[in-house]
């Protein structure tokens, strides 16, 4: 494996029971690229993201992340610079807005934790509106943007996004994109999944076409936005 290659999933079969949701594909991500994944539902873009962040083992292949074999163990994924912001978020509802963004530093003993927090603000002014509030009163689209300021707090060499956008409005899906762009292009490394095909190609460095647990399709962003199979498929023809 290359060293700029951070992730590289060789063969990866997920399954649960006797159905394959993944089957044996391969995908890499290098230093400081935004990947997308796109595909319908069911696809097994989600199932591909929780086998890379050790939620789900894999019936076989192989997860290589910062150049070792995964250990499939969650937490020391984290530790090693893996963040994952799931579908569905996985705030600490229960806990304030900055109590979340400090969970998300918890394994950082450095002393930029505080202008951490105060970049996160400058990202999303809409949670520093609502730093002392608790986290689960807030709207889907502020709760998301809390999520992926919380997944960067850990300072991570690879962030997974699992459907940032979906269910939002198109002010908040902006405002998220936006985000997106600007961490992308300080070098954050991306790994996303993203239903708005047409803004992820826009953004990505390269992407995949999954299907039915396959990946049928590879190549930048720039040519998959224009591939007519592409258009019809995803983009509306």
């Amino acid at each position: 494996m290359s060293s700029s290659k951070i992730l590289e999933l060789s063969q990866l079969v997920v399954a649960y029971g006797g159905i394959e949701a993944v089957k044996k594909i391969d995908l890499y991500v290098e230093q400081g690229e935004l990947v997308s994944l796109i595909g319908s539902n069911g696809a097994g873009k989600t199932s591909t993201l929780k086998a890379i962040a050790g939620l789900l083992s894999p019936r076989s292949g192989q997860i290589v992340f910062e150049g070792m074999q995964s250990s499939g163990n969650p937490h020391e994924l984290v530790e090693k610079g893996l963040a994952l912001v799931p579908e569905g978020r996985g705030i600490f509802t229960r806990m304030t807005v900055a109590e979340n963004l400090l969970m998300g530093a918890y394994l950082r003993h450095d002393a930029q934790i505080e202008e951490d927090v105060d970049l996160m603000f400058t990202y999303f002014p809409r949670i520093k509106e609502r730093a002392n509030q608790l986290a689960g009163t807030m709207s889907g689209g502020e709760q998301q943007m809390l999520a992926i300021a919380r997944a960067l707090m850990s300072k991570p060499k690879l962030l997974l996004l699992d459907e940032p956008t979906m269910g939002l409005s198109p002010l908040m899906v902006e405002n998220i994109f936006a985000v997106i762009r600007t961490i992308s292009k300080q070098g954050m490394t991306i790994l996303l999944v993203e239903q708005n095909a047409k803004i992820a190609l826009s953004m990505s460095n390269r992407a995949y076409v999954m299907e039915s647990g396959e990946i049928t399709m590879t190549g930048s962003g720039e040519d998959l936005s224009k591939d007519p199979r592409i258009h019809e498929a995803y983009l509306g023809a």
